[in-house]
């Protein structure tokens, strides 16, 4: 350690730890001149926000989280992605490409590592997305990811299978990021409008209910997509017997299925069995003429 140190004294230690009310290690309180408390224990302040959290009072605290409101709310993706000194994010193979490209596209922040199976699984959701709306959504929406890895050669091995950007990995912005949307969890997506201004946190529910349909994720286009479902499901009978299958089959609504007469992949309704794990898409049903 490069600082001070109170002498090796238990009595002492015992004094401190009680003037200061200090009730767990690690523990930073920071003292005025005079000994008194300048603020509460310091050690998630310093975590979130480093030598920027410098002099440590309650005052400097609302401003640091009044520069993060600013910036998850004002619309200017270079506060959210650029720092001093990087005004660009990285391509998979190691090009650099400026914020300022990104203007006016829908943005996906993927927080998520390698090391989380879940992680994994929605990786491959999100590419399938991706590519698709790469074709169909004329290249308006790029995704960033905001690496939690635990070292530079597991974010080396994520990036490498993912199709879009990423924050560089020795960068201070990937913690700030997920102070700044209050992420907890992994994975984790939120999705930034074209005008800078954050659609939803929620992003990963999104893909994973409707996929690409979910572009460009606003409120509005969600309540489409619901809306066209029902109207789908109400046209559907909730029961049906088909020779393909034993038992009777009852409409479900599933996120994702293969069907077991097409072998396609389905999305949304499905015929399903509640004895043996049997799904049929609608149009693979005998006797029901559809148009989905």
């Amino acid at each position: 350690m490069p600082w001070l140190a109170v002498p090796f004294d238990e009595t002492l230690h015992k004094k401190l730890r009680i003037r200061y009310r200090v009730d767990r290690i690690p523990s930073l309180i920071p003292l005025a001149s005079d000994g008194t408390l300048i603020e509460e224990d310091l050690i998630g302040l310093i975590e979130d926000y480093g030598a920027d959290a410098y002099p440590f009072t309650r005052k400097r605290r609302e401003e640091l989280k009044a520069i993060d409101d600013s910036k998850r709310q004002g619309g200017k993706l270079e506060q959210l992605l650029a720092i001093e000194g990087r005004d660009y994010v990285l391509s998979r193979d190691h090009r650099k490409i400026t914020v300022s490209e990104l203007a006016g596209k829908t943005i996906g922040l993927y927080f998520g590592a390698h090391w989380c199976p879940p992680c994994r699984s929605f990786t491959s959701q999100l590419i399938e997305v991706y590519n698709e709306l790469k074709t169909t959504a004329n290249h308006c929406f790029e995704v960033v990811l905001v690496s939690t890895d635990r070292d530079h050669k597991e974010f080396d091995l994520n990036h490498s299978i993912m199709p879009w950007l990423a924050i560089p990995y020795e960068d201070r912005a990937r913690q700030d990021l997920c102070r700044i949307f209050n992420i907890k969890g992994i994975p984790a997506l939120v999705l930034i409008g074209p005008d800078g201004k954050t659609i939803s946190t929620n992003g990963k529910e999104m893909i994973s209910l409707y996929g690409a349909k979910a572009f460009p994720f606003t409120e509005s286009r969600i309540a489409e997509i619901e809306t066209a479902l029902k109207k789908e499901g109400d046209a559907l009978p909730r029961e049906v017997k088909d020779v393909k299958h034993e038992h009777e089959l009852k409409l479900d609504m599933a996120k994702a299925y293969v069907c077991d007469c097409c072998k396609m992949r389905g999305r949304f309704w499905a015929f399903s069995c509640d004895v043996c794990n049997y799904d049929l898409h609608p149009k693979c049903v005998e006797g029901i003429n559809l148009n989905l």
